[in-house]
C-alpha cells in the first residue's frame, strides 16, 4: 500500500511575505486622536479634583494672611528678608509666593497623577488590550497619553499662578514685585519673568513625568505608579539635603528645582537654572525611552 508524500520546498528561495488584511481607510496616525485622549482625561474626577484643590490654594493661603496677619510683621523694623514676606506687597509678589509654597511637593502630584495614571488606569479597568486591538499602534498609544499627560501638567502650572496673580491683584493691588533683597521690577517686567519661572518649575518637573510615565506602563496598578514616582522625588529632595554628598547633588534634580528664584532679581542669573534644565531633560528623555522600548514588548493581558 503506497502513501502519498507531500513534495519538499525547495530551499534557498525565501516564501514570499503573506499579505495582512487591513480595514478601508485605516491609517495608524489617526488611531486614537490627542482630542479624543484630552477629552476622555479631562472628563475624569480626578482631573476636575486636582484642578480645584489648585484653584483653592490661592484662596487659602489669602484667607490665612488675612486672618494671621503680614508676612514679615514679626521681624524686626519690618524688614522682609525673603520673598514670603513679601507675600502681600503686590498681586505678582503673591503669585510668586504661591509658586514657591507649591514647587518643592505640590505641584509635583499633578504631574504624577497625570502621567502616572495614564496607562496604568487603562489596564486595571481592563480596557488596554482592547485599545490595542482596535487596532491602536502601541507607539501611537503611548505618545497620546505621553502628549495629554505633560499638557495637564503645565495645564496645573499655568493655572495656580493666574489665579493667584488674580486674587492677589484683588486683594493687594496691581503692582510692582518687590524684591526681598532690595528694589522692585515693574509689572510687565514681572510678568514676563512669572512665565518664565512656570516654564522652568514645569522642565524641572519632567523627571516625575518621565519616572511616573515609566512606571505606569511597568504596573497595572496606577496608585502604585504615581505614589512611586512621588514617592522617588521626595527620596530626591532628602538626598538632596545630605550636604556631605558635596558636588553630587549637583547631579540631581531636586538641587536645582528652586533655581528659579535667580530670575527674580533686577539683573536676572540663568545660569542655574541651565544647568537643571539639562539635568532634567537628560533624566526625562531616558525614562520616557525606556517606557516606550519595554512596552513595546510587553506582554499585555489586561
Amino acid at each position: 500500500m503506497s502513501t502519498l508524500t507531500e513534495p519538499a520546498k525547495p530551499t534557498g528561495h525565501p516564501e514570499p511575505p503573506v499579505p495582512v488584511a487591513t480595514a478601508s481607510g485605516y491609517r495608524a496616525s489617526r488611531t486614537l486622536p490627542l482630542r479624543v485622549e484630552l477629552a476622555r482625561q479631562l472628563k475624569r474626577r480626578r482631573t476636575l479634583v486636582m484642578g480645584a484643590i489648585l484653584g483653592a490654594l490661592p484662596f487659602v493661603l489669602a484667607i490665612a494672611f488675612a486672618i494671621g496677619g503680614e508676612p514679615g510683621d514679626g521681624g524686626e523694623g519690618g524688614n522682609r528678608i525673603n520673598l514670603m514676606d513679601t507675600a502681600t506687597a503686590s498681586g505678582a509678589n503673591f503669585a510668586a509666593v504661591n509658586l514657591f509654597v507649591s514647587a518643592g511637593f505640590l505641584l509635583v502630584v499633578p504631574v504624577a497623577l497625570f502621567c502616572g495614571d495614564t496607562v496604568a488606569s487603562e489596564a486595571s479597568w481592563a480596557s488596554l488590550r482592547y485599545l490595542l486591538a482596535a487596532p491602536v499602534p502601541r507607539a501611537r498609544l503611548l505618545w497620546s497619553k505621553l502628549v495629554v499627560g505633560l499638557g495637564l501638567s503645565l495645564a496645573a502650572m499655568v493655572l495656580l499662578p493666574v489665579v493667584a496673580l488674580l486674587v492677589g491683584t484683588a486683594a493687594y493691588g496691581w503692582g510692582p514685585l518687590e524684591i526681598p533683597t532690595g528694589g522692585a521690577l515693574d509689572a510687565g517686567t514681572a510678568a514676563q519673568r512669572l512665565v518664565v519661572i512656570v516654564g522652568y518649575v514645569f522642565v524641572s518637573q519632567l523627571v516625575t513625568a518621565g519616572l511616573a510615565f515609566w512606571l505606569s506602563t511597568k504596573t497595572d496598578a496606577p496608585l502604585g505608579a504615581v505614589g512611586g514616582a512621588v514617592g522617588l522625588t521626595i527620596v530626591g529632595n532628602v538626598l538632596d539635603a545630605v550636604t556631605a554628598l558635596g558636588d553630587w547633588r549637583d547631579f540631581l534634580p531636586a538641587h536645582w528645582q528652586f533655581a528659579w528664584a535667580d530670575a527674580i532679581q533686577p539683573t536676572p542669573e540663568y545660569s542655574g537654572m541651565i544647568q537643571g534644565t539639562a539635568v532634567s531633560v537628560t533624566y526625562a528623555v531616558v525614562l520616557f525611552a525606556l517606557a516606550f522600548r519595554g512596552f513595546a514588548h510587553k506582554d499585555v493581558v489586561s
